[in-house]
């Protein structure tokens, strides 16, 4: 398949990249020194609101399924995903936090349109075609005993009459105190498994939702993290992403909602690590060509070689990701391709930001440079959306499964 960016497409990443470089970066190194988030009421996030950029990707499950079925991808426009993972690396080699932070469906995006009705999607995903005011969305599955094995979830969902009643704790996440609404995925019964698992919108000044700690994180701190209880958080039947026909039309259907939602994540998640390392890679390269020590050849020699090998590594990190969104644009399986992005991207992105600190030496690990926040950055690519002890489990099943 060969891409070709349409102008929407060439937009939008001109956009990213010039937001990057007089906002995202700026603001991403402040938040990191003051050791908090970018505040909801800065200026910038209205800034971002009013460009539009809030209902960029918003298209409906429904439609990446219509236009997959022409069957004809070569010279192809890119799709809602591949534009998606484009956006991911480019916004992250600016700054990864900062990008997080902005407003829009963000991680609360996927499920619903994975899993959500037509209507649903509307009313929920509606908010963010505005351009009066900047707002976010967020997504909770990690628990203080359930992390990437999401499996074993116990936030527990009660249906009492026209309403659900949830009880439960949920951590690390992402921009959900400052959230219009949250995805939660819980069970209806932890007897059942995987098949008890549901996934339901809580919304904004529910009773029972409560913000119990903002995290304080080693790097990207541009972006709240929180953990967040459930105390008898009624919310209306009708927030049950996807309404009782889609869990019973098959066993498992929650979980492999969840799983959806995890396969069209992860390459994001990889190409933000990728944005990380082409910033690496750029000061090492820059460390090189401008300010190393022209007497050293052996020591020139090695460098060069690893900004060759870094160049190379960062180019098939891109393909896989490029992959896996391709997949699901078209409306194919894509499970097997996105643990392979999310498998081999990060421990790439961590060997390549190594390389570029031993390139610059001394210089590399100052506190006020850059290279040192990269460093700290970078390591929550390998945590988010699945361990790297979970994608090998996934690509082994998958490929046992064939």
């Amino acid at each position: 398949m060969e891409l070709f960016l349409d102008d929407h497409t060439k937009k939008a990443i001109e956009l990213i990249r010039s937001l990057g470089k007089e906002y995202l970066r700026p603001l991403g190194i402040e938040a990191d020194t003051l050791a908090r988030a970018i505040p909801p009421d800065h200026p910038f996030f209205q800034l971002i609101a009013s460009s539009g950029y809030m209902s960029r990707g918003l298209g409906s499950a429904q439609d990446t399924a219509t236009k997959s079925k022409s069957g004809d991808t070569k010279n192809s426009r890119p799709g809602t995903w591949v534009c998606n993972v484009l956006i991911a690396e480019e916004g992250s080699y600016w700054d990864r936090g900062a990008l997080v932070s902005l407003p829009g469906p963000g991680l609360g995006g996927p499920p619903v349109l994975q899993m959500g009705t037509l209507e649903q999607q509307s009313r929920f995903l509606s908010v963010f075609r505005q351009r009066e005011r900047p707002v976010w969305a967020a997504f909770a599955m990690t628990e203080p005993e359930a992390g990437s094995d999401v499996a074993r979830i116990r936030t527990n969902a009660r249906r009492d009459g026209d309403e659900w009643i949830l009880n439960g704790q949920k951590m690390y996440s992402s921009n959900s105190p400052r959230a219009e609404w949250v995805v939660v995925f819980a069970t209806i019964d932890i007897e059942l498994g995987r098949a008890g698992h549901r996934a339901f919108v809580v919304e904004r000044g529910t009773k029972g939702f409560e913000i119990l700690r903002i995290e304080h994180k080693m790097g990207i701190r541009a972006y709240e993290t929180a953990s967040f209880a459930l105390d008898n958080c009624r919310i209306p039947y009708e927030n049950l992403l996807g309404g009782e026909n889609y869990y019973s039309e098959k066993g498992k259907k929650g979980f492999e909602g969840a799983m959806s939602t995890f396969n069209a994540t992860r390459p994001i998640v990889a190409a933000m690590g990728i944005g990380i390392a082409r910033a690496a890679y750029d000061i090492a390269l820059k460390f090189v060509e401008e300010d190393y020590p022209k007497h050293a050849a052996g020591r020139l020699r090695k460098a060069l070689e690893q900004l060759a090998a870094m160049q190379r590594k960062i180019m098939l990190s891109r393909l896989l990701c490029l992959k896996a969104a391709s997949l699901l644009d078209q409306g194919k399986p894509n499970a097997l391709a996105a643990s392979s992005a999310k498998q081999y991207a990060p421990p790439m992105c961590l060997e390549v930001v190594e390389h570029a600190t031993d390139i610059l030496g001394e210089a590399g690990i100052a506190k006020d440079g850059l290279l040192e926040k990269l460093a700290r950055d970078v390591k929550a690519i390998d945590i988010v959306e699945g361990t790297q002890q979970i994608q090998r489990r996934v690509i082994s099943k998958n490929i046992i499964s064939r």
